[in-house]
C-alpha cells in the first residue's frame, strides 16, 4: 500500500507521531510532506484554476510533486495540530490550492477509490473542528472512505503525553490500520458522495462553467460513465 502523509506543521510533535504510528502499522511505502517546508504559498485568488486550467496557477510547479504523490497513493493521511480551534495556516493554505478539484469543478477520478485519515491533537479542545477543516476537502475531492483520529493529549510535546493516553492512541491506531488494510482495493463511494456527484452531473449538463463542462464531457460523466 502506498501512503502519503501531509503534515500541517514542520515539527515532529504529537500529531506527527500519531500519523507516523498509523502509517507504520499499515506498512508499505510511505512518503511525507511537511507544511510549510514543502509548500509555503498562499492562494492569490486569480481563479485561473477554476476558469481555465490548474496549470496556470502561479504555484502549480511547486505543488506538482505533492499532487502527483497524492494521485499515486492508496491512502492519504492529513495531520494538523489544533491552531486556535482549527487546522494550521499552512494546511489551510495548501488545501485552498485544490478548490478546482472539488466535485463541483474538476475532480480527479483516482480520488474516488482512495482512503484518507484526518489526524488532529490538542492539549485540550478543538480536534473536531480541525479534522472537519481537512475532511471537508477530502469529501469534496470524492474520497469515499475517510476516518478521523482526534486526541486531547494534555501536553505540548509527545514526550510529556501520559502513558495511559499513549496506550489509548496505540489501540485506536492498531484498529484503524487493520480496517484500512482490509478495505484496500474494495473502496466504493457511499450514498452521500454519489448524491453529490449526481447533483453536480446535472449541473454540468447545463454548462455551469466552460472548463468544467468540457472536463466532465471528456470523462463521459455527463452520460453513463462514473469515476468508480
Amino acid at each position: 500500500m502506498k501512503t502519503v502523509l501531509i503534515h500541517g506543521q514542520n515539527h515532529k510533535g504529537s500529531t506527527y507521531q500519531i500519523a507516523r504510528q498509523l502509517a507504520e502499522k499499515i506498512g508499505g511505502e510511505n512518503q511525507e510532506f511537511f507544511l510549510p517546508k514543502d509548500f509555503d504559498q498562499f492562494c492569490i485568488g486569480c481563479c485561473n484554476c477554476f476558469a481555465k486550467d490548474e496549470s496556470l496557477c502561479p504555484h502549480y510547479e511547486k505543488l506538482k510533486p505533492i499532487t502527483a504523490a497524492m494521485d499515486a497513493a492508496d491512502l492519504l493521511i492529513f495531520s494538523s495540530p489544533v491552531y486556535v480551534m482549527h487546522a494550521s495556516g499552512p494546511m489551510k493554505s495548501f488545501l485552498d490550492h485544490y478548490g478546482y478539484r472539488f466535485m463541483v469543478h474538476r475532480p480527479e477520478e483516482k480520488m474516488f477509490k482512495k482512503q484518507a485519515v484526518c489526524v488532529a491533537t490538542a492539549a485540550g479542545a478543538g480536534m473536531k473542528s480541525t479534522m472537519k477543516d481537512m475532511n471537508s476537502s477530502l469529501f469534496f475531492w470524492g474520497i469515499p472512505k475517510r476516518y478521523r483520529l482526534g486526541f486531547a493529549v494534555r501536553a505540548v510535546d509527545w514526550q510529556a503525553v501520559d502513558g495511559k493516553i499513549k496506550s489509548q492512541i496505540d489501540e485506536k491506531t492498531t484498529r484503524l490500520a487493520q480496517k484500512i488494510k482490509t478495505s484496500k482495493g474494495n473502496v466504493k463511494p457511499g450514498i452521500k458522495t454519489r448524491s453529490m456527484f449526481h447533483f453536480v452531473r446535472r449541473m454540468q449538463q447545463n454548462g455551469f462553467n466552460e472548463a468544467d463542462r468540457l472536463y466532465w464531457e471528456k470523462k463521459g460523466w455527463t452520460e453513463k460513465k462514473r469515476p468508480w
